[in-house]
């Protein structure tokens, strides 16, 4: 008869989940450890969106009647937590992209001969994802800044914005994984951009979607990139007329609705994809 030690049970457990922690550590390090080597690409990803404020704001802002007050009034309040919420959405396929490049080059082949938790890399990668994505949000917000815009809603609800924004990146970064996961190299990851393009552009961020055809904005409306950009405005204190449909008016809900269900999709199919890697 065999009986199991309770405090070995528990310096099993701790021990593993020590181990664990420190494998999503080595990833995370990686990552920050190539941006450092590579600084160009982190410049890319940064510039993309700077680029698009100058667009939308100064270029095609001063046409665009969105209160109704008259073209450009008020666009950089609506403009900027679109731009926000677009910048989110993109992320995914910097997160595909980064995956496909350390499958190609035997990064994960070499984690997955190693003795580490097999949701290290699915894992690790997310956190430092998530971390970059706030270091994008937070230069962002100092260029919007800049540029004129500012959030009339309290601390507390602007931080809470940032924090719909940040769980929205969270939950596509999965989907940046297992996409990443499944291409078959990074040029194949590279053509992602043409799946969030319109993801992330038929959406409320830059257009209001009464002012689309209606089937197009029946399927921005519902877009939860829309979500989110709709309840950020909202706790930003730089609301506008919505329509009557339910991710309109309850936006904040919608936005922590929406990257949940995300989640549950593509976070299994994500590990799913990286356990059936080389069979």
């Amino acid at each position: 008869m065999t009986t199991t030690n309770p405090t070995m049970t528990r310096e099993t457990l701790g021990s593993r989940l020590k181990w664990t922690i420190h494998d999503y550590r080595a990833i995370v390090g990686q990552e920050f450890a190539h941006i450092f080597r590579q600084p160009a690409n982190f410049a890319w990803q940064l510039g993309f969106p700077i680029v698009m404020v100058l667009l939308f704001v100064y270029v095609f802002g001063s046409a665009m009647d969105v209160t109704g007050a008259g073209a450009g009034v008020d666009y950089v309040s609506f403009a900027m937590p679109g731009m926000f919420a677009m910048t989110m959405a993109f992320g995914f396929t910097n997160t595909a992209w980064a995956v496909a490049e350390m499958k190609e080059k035997g990064f994960i082949d070499r984690v997955r001969s190693m003795p580490m938790a097999s949701s290290a890399v699915v894992v690790g990668r997310n956190i430092a994802d998530t971390i970059h994505a706030a270091v994008d949000l937070s230069i962002l917000a100092l260029i919007a800044l800049v540029i004129g815009w500012r959030s009339d809603g309290s601390l507390l609800e602007t931080l809470a914005a940032f924090g719909l924004l940040l769980w929205l990146r969270f939950a596509l970064i999965w989907v940046g994984v297992w996409l990443g996961l499944l291409v078959k190299n990074v040029e194949q990851a590279g053509n992602l951009f043409a799946v969030a393009f319109p993801f992330a552009m038929v959406s409320s961020v830059f257009t209001p979607p009464d002012l689309m055809p209606n089937w197009l904005g029946t399927i921005a409306v519902w877009n939860p990139v829309s979500a989110t950009a709709t309840a950020i405005r909202d706790l930003y204190g730089n609301p506008l007329p919505v329509g009557d449909a339910w991710p309109e008016t309850h936006a904040i809900a919608a936005a922590l609705i929406g990257p949940i269900v995300i989640t549950v999709i593509f976070l299994p199919l994500a590990v799913r994809r990286f356990r059936g890697l080389g069979r």
